[in-house]
């Protein structure tokens, strides 16, 4: 076995057993015998188990990163041309589209987002602080361009609104596969793959509403 794929193996191994056991509660031993590897393999390419949450993470978000902030700076560039402000909706589905697509990128994506579904809500802020570290430089971008759209909406109410977003996209997309509601008396929502025509009209709603 190469070097490259060890290294796949323990980060397919840790990524699905801090998705379904927790950081905290994954034993190198236990990654060990999933991945196929021995410790020495862990410690050579990682040294460390918060080095690995890191490289997990990285491997999943920084790509993604990639893809969202060119589709923004797309939207920018184009709006520039024409000497007009961005388009809040557009800047919203070059954030919202990459990330809902990735639900279906590779076999490990929905493990990933587990594992950050668990960030968002465990007190432990191991996971969560590694994840906002790597996503925050996104959200910036995100932030400056819907001011650019918005330049009426005060920073800080611009701000709160970006969060409610992120809140619930983050929903949906760790609750699309198994609905909250289980009810003959309620509709069915839609399946994951129609959801982000809905979701962006709805966050666009709230975002642009009047402070």
């Amino acid at each position: 076995m190469s070097q490259s794929d060890t290294k796949t193996r323990i980060l397919d191994g840790a990524e699905q057993l801090f998705a379904r056991e927790g950081f905290h509660n994954t034993s190198l031993r236990t990654l060990t015998s999933l991945a196929s590897v021995n410790l020495a393999s862990v410690n050579y390419h990682f040294g460390s188990k918060e080095s690995l949450l890191q490289a997990v993470i990285e491997r999943r978000l920084l790509p993604l990163n990639r893809i969202r902030e060119e589709k923004i700076e797309k939207v920018l560039s184009a709006a520039k041309k024409i000497a007009s402000p961005p388009e809040a909706e557009a800047l919203l589905r070059a954030f919202i589209e990459p990330t809902m697509e990735f639900r279906n990128s590779s076999p490990g994506a929905r493990d990933f987002i587990s594992l950050i579904g668990r960030s968002l809500t465990e007190p432990d802020e191991t996971i969560r602080n590694c994840f906002m570290d790597l996503a925050l430089p996104i959200l910036q971008v995100l932030f400056e361009a819907l001011h650019q759209a918005l330049p009426q909406l005060s920073p800080a109410i611009l701000m709160t609104r970006l969060q409610f977003i992120i809140g619930t996209m983050s929903h949906v997309m760790c609750m699309s596969s198994h609905s909250i509601f289980h009810s003959s008396e309620l509709p069915p929502a839609f399946d994951h793959d129609a959801l982000v025509e809905p979701l962006i009209k709805y966050v666009v709603a709230g975002l642009e509403a009047p402070e």
